[in-house]
């Protein structure tokens, strides 16, 4: 089968991708076995300490390329609605106070759970979170995969237990649920604007309404089996260093052939990330611990949501409820111009329209949720997956931040008019920041952008108040 190799860019006159980012995403992809051409979104540009672009998702036939998206999968974003409304200055600082307590930085190095707890993490996803924190089971409706990828199919907990070294899930007793700096953030938005209102009100929008949305990883074990089967540049050094013991006893020790061995020193212990046959041993043994790392980090972050609400409500006064949570660094098995192909996301969330979301009682009359982020002194929105959205193999930027910059650094984007700011709270200061507010042409730019090839429909426009990050 020809497959066109040349990616379907999203893009447009005053936002184009960058050609030498493009050269490093066709360098990977010279010779990978494409189901489908690649895609290119418009969020698109290269952070230093990733092998690949972000904004890209590429599927293909046979071949797992770990590369092709974060060594620590399942980072993603969440959106909570409240049913009170905007809260005072004093109930914000004391609810960004609450989140700082809970989850300080640096971390502390304190076990969050059991060993057991840990390994369930892995294998029940979601639905362990649902049972330890006392959450409604209907929050699973909410979460990408019902928020459990199945491992009965690859032999349930105890192939688990064989592919995940002790060790890993030890150190995944500990930061569970954190937040943390960086890019990840707490940030509290109101409703600014409905744009869809029947689609908003079946995910439970409505103008005027605060929201909560936040940015977080996928904890501490998918990092660590990102690690563990492929050598990437990202990772901390403490996880490097217990990787130069732990990857050789789990994969060279326990080979049980020269074959075997010369295999896995080939695929684990190169200067690269190989890709991985999806129909050999070691393509099925990566999958088990991509799925058990997925459903950890499922896990982790419906944590975090549960402390959050805990705490708004402690603040606020106010009741909750989950409208999505959703991964944006992702690989599934899924159809691909009728074909099961393996579908790399890296820093793009899935994005399937109401049709691929069939018994779904909410989505599939709405289109997968989707949230496409601004900055802090930007709006955000909320969207759906779009019947368009199969020729960006069902995804969507998760954000839109590096053309708010490009957009503010060519003079194409000025001071917001109307002279909003957000509160900014942060690790390193007791007393929050005002942040004045741009216009909101960049972000309007990339969900355009996506509009406009009918990947996507803006549901609601969301205005940030106050941010931690």
């Amino acid at each position: 089968m020809h497959v066109d190799r040349h990616p379907r860019i999203f893009a447009s006159s005053d936002h184009r991708a960058s050609d030498r980012t493009l050269e490093v995403l066709g360098r990977e992809l010279k010779d990978a076995d494409l189901a489908a051409p690649p895609v290119v979104l418009p969020d698109f540009y290269h952070k230093h300490n990733m092998e690949m672009p972000s904004s890209i998702a590429v599927a293909t036939l046979n071949s797992i390329r770990p590369t092709l998206t974060s060594a620590s999968v399942n980072c993603g974003m969440a959106l909570i609605a409240f049913d009170a409304g905007r809260p005072s200055e004093d109930q914000i600082a004391r609810f960004y106070a609450s989140v700082k307590s809970a989850y300080p930085y640096p971390p502390t190095k304190r076990r969050d759970l059991t060993f057991d707890e840990a390994v369930q993490c892995a294998v029940d996803g979601a639905e362990f979170a649902v049972d330890r924190w006392d959450l409604d089971p209907d929050e699973l409706l909410r979460i990408e995969e019902g928020g459990k990828l199945d491992l009965d199919a690859f032999g349930g907990r105890e192939r688990v237990r064989e592919e995940i070294p002790w060790l890993l899930f030890h150190l995944s007793r500990m930061r569970f649920g954190t937040i943390g700096p960086s890019n990840h953030f707490v940030e509290l938005q109101e409703v600014e604007e409905v744009l869809d209102s029947d689609r908003a009100a079946r995910l439970g929008i409505q103008k005027g309404q605060v929201t909560l949305q936040f940015h977080a990883g996928g904890g501490v074990l998918t990092g660590a089996v990102g690690a563990l089967y492929g050598s990437r540049k990202g990772g901390n050094g403490m996880l490097k260093r217990i990787m130069r013991l732990q990857k050789p006893l789990h994969h060279l020790a326990g080979a049980r052939s020269l074959e075997e061995l010369r295999n896995r020193y080939a695929l684990y212990f190169s200067n690269d990330c190989p890709p991985i046959p999806r129909d050999s041993a070691e393509g099925e043994r990566l999958m088990i611990a991509n799925a058990a790392a997925m459903n950890y980090g499922f896990a982790f972050r419906l944590c975090a949501y549960s402390a959050l609400r805990r705490m708004a409500f402690d603040a606020f006064g106010s009741s909750s409820r989950l409208i999505v949570d959703s991964p944006h660094n992702s690989i599934y098995e899924e159809m691909v111009g009728g074909k099961k192909a393996i579908v790399h996301r890296h820093n793009s969330v899935r994005a399937y329209a109401a049709s691929r979301m069939a018994g779904h009682p909410i989505f599939s009359k709405t289109g997968q949720p989707v949230l496409v982020p601004g900055t802090n002194r930007t709006c955000s929105y909320l969207c759906a997956g779009s019947v368009g959205s199969d020729q960006a193999l069902s995804s969507a930027c998760h954000g839109t931040g590096s053309i708010i910059d490009d957009f503010a650094r060519r003079g194409l984007s000025e001071a917001d008019p109307e002279g909003h700011s957000t509160l900014r709270f942060s690790y390193k200061r007791t007393e929050p920041t005002v942040v004045h507010h741009l216009d909101n042409r960049g972000v309007d730019e990339g969900i355009a952008i996506l509009e406009s090839n009918d990947i996507v429909r803006p549901v609601a426009r969301l205005r940030p108040m106050a941010v931690l990050n």
